[in-house]
């Protein structure tokens, strides 16, 4: 079967150029590309009118379960945006399931339009801080390996392991390096020497950079830097110079993690290059780091471009400077148009792995005094807007202010029923009345729960074991907004427009509770507990300071030397 793409302006990711050509598609490849094809040439022909044709996008980092959807919706939702190929960890649902959770995703993902690549969880648990459901060894990977969809060892957080030597960290980057696979990086804020030996132990991109210095030194030491905006973490506009020379030539732009209201109606990959191109920046650079360069920097073979030889999977639209994608063609299919995918995914899941990932939840219920804490001197993690980065700050503290906006956050164990709990304080969320709560954080995915009374944030934590999962917004012991996530308490079994509509219940409830609408409380809290981001982070077993890597108190001993030292209530 032969397809024509004719009349169309092809975007040259290899040149920068715009070529006014057509395409001839053979089966899944793209055959030729030239004026000199016409509709003889083929069995049937498309005419795209003097629209652009550019590659499919790909999105380089992604973790498929932050969008709370399962991988068939999610391929519904971001294909119509061009995205036809996506690098996924799997990481969330590993640290809930251990291999029940990678061989769910690569079953889910199996024989969908959407091309799912698979990296190899490094870190469950993601510290010896945190109380995961499950912990997987390098033995336990390798075996993965030979599945042509695994590309390599996916985001390697526990830095400090690697610089330190580490036995089992180097055993999982050893066996990645020797079966030539790829490593990706999660190294925030780390810089000369340290930067040096973590890079030499085979690890080639970075996602965690939030300004530009930081991410020129990475890129001069050979990474790939990995421009990203989601949900929470939205690094684009920091690291905007990178989209000029000679920088541009090592980056690639990802989502990482990305809410299904967000996806729908900002976009995916689409929505960070139409971000750029507002910041002043050429569309054409963007697309090529969404292209090619993410398929160069995984090593993948005849994707990523408009050209002879490779994978006919192709977006079409009509504006540089609004880049909105109208048609989208997987393999030579036309696949999505207008918004609306053509071929829906059939996916049928093996019932054992369903059963798996399902009933995740071994946790006592809880009760107010649960979620007691000290006064006095005390360290409050400080969030910053748009960065999963916190800052730790040490006040004066006589219980929840919600006048200061100092709030209790804690981290409750359910996995193994250790009936562990980190409780704290927290700042910068906004809350002024009732608790939320949510069993999506990162990346052991405990329940993790915000709130401005003990008792309301006793009834949300509660609320999310009845629903085997999910995040949830309550005031005066009732809930006012939830969306259920009974898939290893990260996804939902709903279709991706109705996960985005609760979605967006839930924002405008939290809005009702006091949190400013242009937040992601949510994704905040979620990243709260993971502990390999800098600097203040709390986990099951309670705060540890990113930087020194030990647990620290909550109160202050007096003879801490030279507390910053806030007003006190």
């Amino acid at each position: 079967m032969r397809t024509l793409i004719k009349n169309g302006k092809v975007i040259n990711v290899f040149t920068d150029e715009i070529e006014e050509a057509n395409v001839l598609i053979e089966d899944n490849r793209i055959i030729g590309v030239g004026n000199f094809y016409t509709d003889s040439d083929a069995d049937r022909a498309d005419d795209v009118s003097g629209r652009y044709i550019c590659p499919g996008f790909i999105d380089g980092h992604i973790h498929i379960e932050s969008t709370m959807l399962t991988p068939a919706e999610f391929a519904r939702v971001c294909l119509p945006h061009g995205t036809t190929a996506v690098v996924a960890d799997p990481h969330e649902i590993a640290n809930v399931c251990g291999t029940d959770g990678i061989d769910y995703m690569l079953s889910a993902s199996e024989g969908l339009p959407l091309s799912v690549y698979i990296m190899l969880p490094s870190c469950v648990p993601a510290t010896n801080f945190d109380e995961s459901g499950a912990i997987l060894s390098a033995e336990d990977l390798y075996p993965y390996y030979s599945n042509p969809r695994v590309l390599g060892l996916a985001e390697v957080m526990n830095y400090p392991g690697v610089i330190g030597g580490d036995k089992a960290v180097h055993k999982k980057l050893r066996d990645a390096v020797l079966l030539n696979k790829n490593i990706d990086g999660h190294a925030p804020m780390l810089t000369g020497r340290d930067l040096n030996t973590y890079i030499s132990a085979g690890i080639k991109t970075d996602h965690e950079c939030s300004e530009f210095n930081e991410a020129a030194e990475r890129i001069r030491r050979g990474q790939w830097l990995m421009i990203r905006r989601g949900t929470a973490a939205r690094n684009l506009e920091g690291l905007i110079d990178l989209f000029d020379e000679p920088y541009n030539r090592r980056c690639l732009l990802v989502t990482d993690d990305k809410h299904p209201a967000d996806l729908i109606n900002d976009g995916h990959i689409d929505a960070i290059i139409r971000r750029a191109v507002r910041l002043g920046k050429s569309p054409i650079v963007g697309i090529r780091m969404a292209t090619i360069q993410a398929a160069e920097c995984f090593g993948l073979k005849n994707i990523g471009a408009v050209a002879p030889g490779y994978k006919a999977d192709l977006a079409v639209f009509s504006s540089l400077d609004d880049v909105r994608v109208e048609t989208v063609y997987c393999g030579g299919i036309k696949t999505a148009e207008n918004g609306k995918l053509l071929i829906e995914p059939s996916i049928k899941i093996d019932s054992r792995l369903d059963a798996a990932v399902r009933n995740t939840f071994n946790v006592k219920k809880l009760s107010a005094a649960d979620f007691n804490a000290p006064c006095g001197k005390c360290r409050v993690i400080k969030t910053i807007k748009g960065e999963l980065l916190t800052e730790e700050e040490i006040t004066e503290i006589r219980g929840i202010s919600v006048d200061r906006d100092i709030l209790k956050i804690a981290v409750i164990e359910r996995h193994n029923g250790t009936g562990h709990i980190g409780v704290g304080y927290i700042s910068g969320i906004g809350l002024k009345r009732g608790a939320i709560a949510s069993s999506v954080s990162h990346d052991s995915h405990n329940i993790i729960v915000i709130g401005t009374n003990e008792a309301d944030m006793a009834y949300a934590a509660n609320h999310i074991i009845d629903m085997e999962g999910g995040c949830t917004a309550v005031a005066d012991g009732k809930p006012i907004a939830d969306v259920p996530l009974p898939i290893a308490g990260l996804m939902s079994d709903n279709s991706a427009e109705e996960a985005a509509r609760l979605d967006e219940a839930l924002r405008a409830a939290m809005k009702e509770l006091g949190i400013p609408e242009n937040s992601a409380p949510l994704m905040t809290m979620a990243f709260v507990s993971l502990a390999v981001i800098p600097s203040l982070k709390i986990t099951t077993l309670g705060y540890v300071d990113v930087n020194k890597q030990e647990r620290v108190s909550v109160d202050v001993a007096e003879s801490d030397p030279n507390p910053t030292v806030g007003e006190g209530v």
